[in-house]
């Protein structure tokens, strides 16, 4: 059991024949991810991967094709928003956009657009998701995970490495790891994450990464107290970052009063969460 990805998803990468499509695909496929098409607009009837994987023009077309019900977008910025709403209509169940750099004004057209339909986005600006064992969509490194019992969501891509990691040296697996990613406007939040680690019987336990910057943590505590009834532990990245100073996501600053560390490791402990002062100490808190 997993949330979101495992051995039967069948997936199609958007920007398959650009330099980062083409690499993260092989290591998909390398990893044992069912890559089944790829779109590159143009290109349609060319294969990749020594033949082994075809492309198309559309979204659409590869999924009538090959049966793909998922997405990963490796395409520049600018092209980001079309390429989700191409997967969008093409009816695809997740869409996991990796992409940096999408303006906010994309990103709030297509969450007003992706809020009325049945599909499920991940990111932008997200490392994707790793379930250990069955499948990897996006970046995460697949050998830094095995197959466990610890669910975990973060905003952070590195630090969701070195978590998973960590973890792995202490012979603790995951469920499926997903990276939401840290732009002010996404497309899955902690809460939607949370609840189906909540629902997922094969999730015991849960690590939750976050960062400063907006309420999602706070949010996320409330939803913790009040619903969930598995144990979760927490790291906040950036509790010394100054006020009004981007640190590395666009999402985290802290702006008028909010978005600060202590706010959001205050309401986590509130909430009963297990709060680790560096990211080490977390598989030792969920021991």
């Amino acid at each position: 059991m997993s949330i979101l990805v495992n051995k039967d998803t069948r997936l199609l990468v958007q920007g398959i024949t650009g330099n980062e499509g083409l690499f993260h695909t092989q290591q998909m496929v390398a990893y044992g991810t069912n890559v089944v098409a790829g779109v590159t607009p143009g290109k349609g009837g060319e294969w990749v991967m020594d033949g082994k994987v075809p492309v198309f023009d559309s979204v659409k077309l590869a999924a009538e094709a090959t049966g793909a019900n998922a997405s990963v977008i490796f395409v520049p910025a600018r092209f980001a928003a079309d390429a989700i709403f191409e997967a969008a209509d093409a009816g695809l169940d997740l869409i996991v956009c990796i992409t940096e750099g999408v303006p906010v004004s994309d990103m709030m057209r297509v969450r007003a657009y992706i809020d009325q339909i049945d599909t499920r986005l991940l990111g932008p600006n997200c490392p994707g998701l790793l379930t250990p064992g069955e499948a990897k969509v996006g970046i995460i490194p697949g050998n830094i995970a095995i197959p466990g019992n610890v669910g975990a969501v973060s905003r952070s891509g590195t630090l969701t490495y070195e978590v998973l990691y960590a973890l792995k040296q202490k012979g603790m697996g995951a469920s499926t790891c997903v990276g939401i990613g840290g732009d002010p406007v996404n497309g899955t939040n902690f809460i939607d994450v949370l609840a189906m680690f909540e629902d997922d019987p094969a999730t015991d336990k849960v690590v939750m990464l976050g960062e400063i910057g907006g309420t999602d943590e706070e949010k996320a505590a409330e939803f913790i107290a009040t619903k969930m009834t598995k144990p979760v532990a927490a790291f906040i990245a950036g509790q010394t970052a100054p006020p009004g100073k981007q640190m590395g996501h666009a999402g985290a600053i802290i702006q008028s009063g909010s978005g600060a560390a202590a706010d959001k490791i205050k309401a986590l402990e509130e909430a009963g969460v297990r709060v680790a002062k560096h990211p080490e100490e977390l598989p030792d808190l969920l021991s």
